[in-house]
């Protein structure tokens, strides 16, 4: 039987770049594919792509790129990528630019469009998940976005297309299409479609699969973690898969990690849906097939609903925020004087927020304070709120800042930022609207 080994080369847009350089150089890989879209990483690219024309696209692009392309020509190793964020075609420019400089001629690139329907939503009366309509949030809207999927890089894959740069698209698609077009799977063909949704969903957190977010000392070890592989999976023509890593790189791969990756930021294992397919993993079996290397077969799928979700971008505001440490005896208690005479001063001055917290990190800013808990030697005063203007939004670090001097004593380290606010909205569109494309750019 056919099989395709296929590697995750990221999880985020931040991720590390090294593992991806391991795969691409001892993975045996086919497809490497970067994961590097969360909801709110698009909105942003779409505000840098309007301050200029060139940008929107991920900022380790071409880091990437550099550092993968050569040893991809010479395996002949196909990469698959979201990083084209709010600017695909931008993206694709860069690549062919990166190939350039590294002697990489002929290259082909395909840009995949279509995903941004920010123009045909606004003023639309379109229903947002937590109510209200588009229409309604007027000049705050900042984006819309699509979650395509997998067809677009099945046919770029089928054009001869070397890279394939997408903006938003569902992140098991990433995989998915590699593995249509290699094994010639039918858009219709719920089970499979399922059972390859299964595989994505696996890979597209990277390290996740391989103990990183997994690792927890005393209760789940997780062995060389500073040297975390990422995972690759070789896929048969029915949709069985094998995840492992390359030999001798950190981490681990079990049915422990798997399990957790697998039902990660899924609601309904029963009805998984996506652009594609509605996948089912209530009947997926995970069994052990040697170190490092597990077995994932069954899964299933039913035909996909004919709705796309589109991730709705808006300005919420601004936050500012300012944060000051204090050490020592009666650490925690300075902290907390430090909050309260904050917390006065922007009474007495008049300052406007829409919401604000006053926190010591370390004592009471996530779980709150338990009582009875012994007091530390250190404490960090976070002050942040959200604000209508970014001038209201620095007098909060502006407060914070003051307390060097007119607040308790021994304060140090402060830090105060203003950044701007952007909230995340969802609806549905029909899956016809978007009008997807192709672009090609060859170096």
């Amino acid at each position: 039987m056919k099989t395709v080994r296929i590697g995750a080369g990221s999880g985020f847009s931040g991720d590390r770049i090294e593992p991806a350089v391991e795969l691409a150089e001892h993975g045996g890989l086919r497809y490497l594919v970067f994961e590097c879209l969360a909801e709110r990483t698009i909105a942003l690219a779409q505000l840098a792509r309007r301050r200029d024309p060139e940008a929107g696209y991920d900022t380790l692009l071409a880091a990437r790129m550099r550092a993968v392309l050569p040893a991809c020509r010479r395996q002949g190793i196909r990469i698959v990528t979201n990083m084209g964020a709010a600017n695909p075609l931008a993206a694709a420019r860069r690549v062919a630019e990166v190939a350039r400089g590294l002697g990489l001629s002929g290259l082909r690139i395909a840009a995949v469009t279509g995903d941004d329907v920010t123009d045909s939503l606004r003023g639309t009366d379109a229903a947002l998940d937590e109510g209200g309509t588009v229409a309604a949030l007027g000049n705050r809207l900042v984006s819309a976005n699509a979650y395509i999927g997998a067809q677009p890089i099945m046919e770029a894959l089928a054009a001869g297309a070397e890279v394939v740069v997408t903006g938003r698209v569902a992140d098991p698609a990433l995989f998915l299409g590699p593995l249509m077009h290699e094994f010639g799977w039918a858009a219709d063909d719920w089970t499979r479609l399922g059972r390859g949704t299964v595989v994505g969903h696996l890979l597209e957190c990277a390290g996740q699969v391989t103990g990183g977010y997994f690792a927890d000392p005393g209760l789940k070890e997780v062995p060389d973690l500073a040297r975390l592989g990422f995972p690759l999976s070789e896929v048969s023509e029915d949709g069985t898969a094998t995840i492992t890593k390359v030999p001798g790189s950190g981490g681990r791969v079990t049915a422990a990690t798997v399990k957790e990756q697998l039902l990660y930021e899924v609601h309904d294992p029963a009805r998984y849906l996506q652009p594609d397919v509605v996948a089912d993993f209530s009947g997926v079996r995970i069994e052990p097939a040697g170190e490092d290397a597990v077995r994932v077969s069954g899964g299933d799928g039913t035909a996909r609903t004919g709705t796309l979700k589109v991730s709705v971008g808006c300005h919420e505001g601004w936050f500012g925020e300012g944060q000051i440490s204090y050490a020592g005896p009666g650490a925690a208690a300075r902290g907390r004087l430090a909050l309260e005479i904050v917390r006065e001063r922007l009474r007495l001055i008049g300052h406007e927020a829409e919401e604000l917290r006053f926190e010591l990190i370390g004592v009471d800013s996530i779980l709150g304070h338990a009582a009875g808990a012994p007091e530390p030697r250190e404490v960090r005063v976070r002050v942040i709120g959200r604000c209508a203007s970014p001038e209201e939004a620095e007098r909060i670090g502006h407060e914070v800042d003051s307390l060097y001097l007119n607040g308790p004593a021994s304060g140090g380290g402060v830090v105060k930022s203003v950044r701007e606010v952007i909230g995340i909205r969802s609806c549905l569109i029909p899956e016809a609207e978007p009008r997807i494309g192709l672009t090609w750019v060859e170096a």
